[in-house]
């Protein structure tokens, strides 16, 4: 018979896990997500500001793995697994494994700051992506129709929490929105003061690349209008006034957290399993320490075997990816009574685009660094081709294209199902009552 192997979540890990087996009779493969597609998370941010639309991003898993007899997709939520009995339980059924994978990745961690987990815009899912982008369109309308200037700042004032890759790339798109396709397709605002603030902890952004890189980014930044304020974090925020913890405070309606992840906790597994930020302790084989039969891959997982890492690997794309298709390898081997090949991650070097022909990119072997359009060209490369089909790299590259050239794109539209309605502050705020009747 062959071995059971469920896989829980279908992001890179997982994907790259289910496709190597696919196909392989000695295996009998089936995935389990609550989404019944793949997304592609670098490029979420592209989503909630409009300069993609969801299907460059997203594809369907059942037409991923079409025509692979040993492949299932279940759609659920896992809720306990139960090692005893070597089976899981969903929210919707059980289902019995040989070996268990988790691939669940993480979620936004608000570090327990209850009032900014109420106001703030996560941006971890497709989901969050979609209403970022509807919600900060309504809040440009909404200004649009105030005509006193200070009541009408704290609707454009955009705040930006985290000086990563993700911070700093979000900061840019909405550096070019604000003084491109803003001020033309919104003469109304035309000289409100909008900021964009871009606030992180410690003292550079991007801290893991280099420090031209670095540099780069904060030089960039800077010139296209961002604000950066580092050296201190945000403590609170009320929806209305983001408090920062060297006593200052920004008055905004928005501010997106691109800061922060933590694993997800399961029933069944442990507590001694876990290690910082909710990362399950895995061995050289991404095999859970003290559990048989269960392995994590990617951003959930924490390895220390790897002797360039001992601390335990990035939550990066890459890592994910090389987990998988390891432990895909490594199931080939115990079926075959062959030895097991520990993971030693292959760094493939970070980048971070800024804006229209600004990025930066640093490769490791051999240690070389690139600023500018060369960067900004390797970035979208690199982006297109690791895009899971051909159909969304085409999507993706017309978007990009389109966008490059005119300086405009048309995905700016606010979709909302038949059943929502727009956010209460945008309703029936005080300030848009005033002005009601211009």
């Amino acid at each position: 018979m062959p071995k059971r192997i469920i896989i829980i979540g279908g992001g890179f890990a997982g994907i790259n896990l289910a496709r190597s087996l696919a196909g392989n009779s000695q295996f009998q493969i089936t995935l389990v997500d609550k989404n019944n597609y793949n997304f592609f998370p670098p490029l979420l941010y592209q989503v909630s500001t409009g300069y993609l639309d969801p299907s460059s991003i997203t594809y369907p898993i059942r037409n991923l793995f079409r025509g692979k007899e040993n492949f299932h997709f279940w759609m659920g939520e896992l809720q306990e697994v139960v090692p005893q009995q070597k089976k899981i339980i969903l929210d919707n059924g059980e289902l019995p494994y040989d070996y268990l994978v988790l691939a669940t990745g993480t979620k936004t961690n608000f570090f327990g700051l209850e009032q900014l987990k109420e106001h703030a815009i996560p941006m971890k899912t497709l989901e969050d992506a979609l209403s970022m982008r509807n919600i900060l369109l309504q809040r440009l309308e909404a200004a649009s129709r105030i005509k006193d200037k200070e009541e009408r700042l704290p609707w454009l004032t955009m705040v930006i929490g985290g000086g990563g890759p993700t911070g700093v790339e979000i900061s840019g798109m909405f550096a070019e929105l604000r003084n491109n396709t803003i001020r033309k397709e919104f003469p109304e605002l035309a000289g409100s003061g909008a900021k964009i603030y871009l606030v992180n902890g410690g003292n550079e952004l991007l801290s893991p690349m280099s420090k031209k890189s670095q540099e780069y980014a904060l030089k960039n930044l800077k010139q296209m209008g961002v604000d950066v304020v580092l050296n201190t974090r945000i403590v609170d925020y009320d929806g209305e006034k983001v408090s920062l913890k060297n006593g200052k405070y920004i008055r905004s309606k928005n501010l997106i957290w691109a800061t922060g992840v933590t694993g997800l906790i399961f029933k069944g597994i442990p507590t001694e399993a876990y290690d910082r930020g909710n990362r399950l302790k895995v061995n050289e084989i991404n095999q859970v320490e003290g559990l048989e039969n269960i392995f994590a891959i990617g951003d959930c997982c924490i390895q220390r075997t790897d002797p360039a890492f001992p601390e335990g690997h990035p939550q990066l794309a890459q890592v994910a990816i090389q987990q998988g298709k390891n432990l895909a390898k490594n199931f080939r081997r115990i079926e075959n009574s062959q030895d097991t090949k520990a993971f030693k991650y292959n760094d493939k070097g970070s980048m971070a685009i800024i804006g229209s022909s600004k990025a930066v990119a640093d490769i490791p072997r051999p240690k070389l660094h690139f600023s500018g359009f060369i960067a900004w060209f390797m970035w979208v490369f690199i982006h297109l081709f690791s895009l899971i089909n051909y159909r969304n790299r085409i999507r993706t590259f017309y978007n990009w294209s389109i966008e490059y050239f005119t300086r405009n794109q048309d995905l700016r539209l606010i979709i909302r199902p038949a059943n929502s309605v727009a956010p209460q502050e945008i309703r029936e705020s005080k300030t848009e009552k005033e002005h009601s009747g211009v």
